[in-house]
């Protein structure tokens, strides 16, 4: 409910500075697990993913943004969850698995933190592990534009890309790292013009 109701507020109060348009949300799967892969080009990011998704989106945030008490309490309550970055984080990836086994949405950026101008770099592997393991399709989600009053912001939602063939396999290091690339390039060809 609160989430919700903060959720239409902040849509209110964005459309008055950017102009947000969402393109190909039907290839969402509209219940069961799915991860929501998108770029990571803004602290905006996360909060324009949440507007433009009709399902509610659990996600990972670097454990840092926990430590003030007040925000962590805050993005708590939107989904959040901490994770340890630069290095594998055994109870993130247990909560991703608990969190998809329930049937919810959970957004990742694969490229692990925030990229600028468009660097191209590899995907952080724990997408591949994730969906894999909790046996979920990944949508890849662009969002392309510029965070500036007025601009245009453009959310192009995927095909969603299903792992079936590896459900219950063993899986090369190599693999997974080529998995995860994979996504990151179905996200990228989803820029808009």
């Amino acid at each position: 409910m609160f989430y919700d109701i903060v959720r239409v507020i902040v849509r209110a109060a964005l459309t008055l500075v950017f102009r947000i348009r969402r393109v190909g949300y039907e290839n969402v799967p509209k219940e069961g697990g799915v991860i929501l892969a998108f770029n990571h080009k803004s602290n905006w990011d996360p909060v324009i993913a949440g507007l433009t998704s009709k399902r509610h989106l659990r996600f990972m945030a670097k454990e840092e943004l926990f430590k003030n008490p007040v925000f962590g309490r805050l993005i708590k309550s939107f989904g959040a969850f901490p994770v340890h970055r630069g290095k594998g984080d055994i109870g993130a990836v247990k909560s991703s698995l608990k969190i998809l086994g329930a049937g919810e949405a959970m957004l990742m950026f694969p490229e692990g933190h925030r990229i600028k101008d468009n660097k191209k770099v590899k995907a952080k592997p724990g997408i591949a592990v994730i969906a894999q393991r909790a046996k979920v399709p990944i949508v890849p989600v662009n969002i392309s534009g510029k965070y500036a009053w007025m601009h245009k912001i453009t959310v192009t939602y995927g095909k969603p890309v299903y792992l079936d063939e590896y459900y219950g396999c063993r899986l090369e290091q190599e693999k997974i790292q080529s998995i995860a690339d994979g996504i990151l390039d179905n996200i990228r060809e989803l820029a808009a013009d």
